[in-house]
């Protein structure tokens, strides 16, 4: 490693915290985490703020967040645009194409996306917080990103940093 690099840009392939199982403690972060691996600690650290969390595990996370949000904001509005019929109206001698009103069925496929959103903003809140733990930044930052969207895909990109182990817990911790 050259002297003018401060600390390594990418953690080392072995965990910092290894068990006896070859998996980390749950409270550290999982480097090279798989997808399934990822979804887990997303779901199972749902509302944890101390602590790191690994660039690997964020990324697979928010993939998850993003294409499911898309996927269940989409639905709604393919099965308007499939069902809608249109009822020709004179008014004046003038004839007028007006759309149905949507059915029920739409509101209900609409409220899916919002029940999404609320499920999963505090895990995402708690994994940005901890990737920027794992970066050696306090977690508070990650303000900066829920109202400036950009600055969380910089700070996603933040490479692991030595320094951030002084946020993880002491080691006879569970």
């Amino acid at each position: 490693m050259p002297s003018d690099q401060p600390y390594p840009s990418a953690p080392s392939a072995q965990q910092p915290y290894p068990t006896a199982g070859g998996e980390p403690p749950r409270w550290a972060p999982r480097y090279g985490a798989s997808f399934g691996q990822a979804l887990a600690r997303f779901f199972g650290k749902y509302a944890t703020f101390s602590g790191r969390a690994s660039r690997s595990g964020f990324w697979w996370a928010y993939l998850v967040v993003t294409v499911v949000g898309l996927v269940l904001v989409a639905i709604p509005f393919v099965y308007r645009f499939s069902t809608i019929e249109y009822t020709t109206v004179d008014l004046s001698g003038v004839e007028y194409r007006v759309a149905n009103a949507p059915s029920p069925l739409f509101w209900v496929l609409l409220v899916l996306p919002a029940i999404w959103w609320l499920a999963t903003i505090v895990p995402s809140l708690a994994l940005g917080w901890r990737c920027l733990h794992d970066a050696a930044l306090p977690g508070a930052l990650w303000i900066i990103a829920v109202f400036v969207g950009i600055v969380g895909i910089v700070f996603g990109l933040l490479p692991s940093n030595p320094e951030g182990a002084r946020y993880d817990r002491p080691v006879g911790a569970r």
